[in-house]
């Protein structure tokens, strides 16, 4: 059994990623972080002018969400963060806080998404979602995660989530 265990809930805008995220800490009592607090207001303002971020903005960022991660690790906490984690370097990132960091990644269409995008509020315009589906890297099949399609009703997606970190943590 390991001492903590660290979940990425991670994917493109629109999929679910802080519900599926919440709903992991109350099932598990993790400490949760919004990786969407940890960055800077400028790329916050960048975003809402419709302007997709780059690398160069994303480096900051992310070290501060994996830095969360590593304090927390450090007392013993086990954790599951939101983060949109696109990009196979913006994983290895997330990982140096602690390399048995597990992923999972919502997935599903790029209408479907539209459609959830359009009916919320969130400093996230709908124009940069394209964006998002094309720096995004699946998971690769030597990286610790699970893919979960966000096509079905909430609570199954809640289910194959939490079946997926029940099975990590045996």
């Amino acid at each position: 059994m390991r001492q903590t265990l660290h979940v990425v809930v991670m994917g493109v805008s629109g999929c679910g990623k802080s519900t599926v995220a919440v709903g992991l800490r109350d099932s598990f009592g993790l400490s949760f972080a919004e990786g969407d607090d940890y960055h800077p207001e400028e790329n916050v303002e960048k975003m809402r002018a419709g302007q997709p971020l780059t690398d160069d903005d994303r480096w900051p960022w992310l070290s501060a969400v994996a830095d969360w991660t590593r304090r927390a690790r450090e007392q013993g906490e086990s954790t599951v963060l939101a983060c949109s984690a696109l990009k196979r370097s913006y994983r290895d990132v997330l990982r140096q806080a602690d390399p048995e960091t597990f992923f999972v990644h919502l997935h599903g269409d790029l209408e479907m998404l539209k459609s959830r995008m359009d009916a919320r509020e969130h400093f996230m315009p709908l124009s940069l979602l394209q964006s998002q589906f094309d720096t995004l890297e699946m998971l690769g099949a030597d990286e610790q995660g699970v893919l979960v399609d966000v096509t079905p009703p909430r609570d199954e997606v809640m289910r194959a989530a939490e079946s997926a970190v029940r099975a990590r943590l045996a």
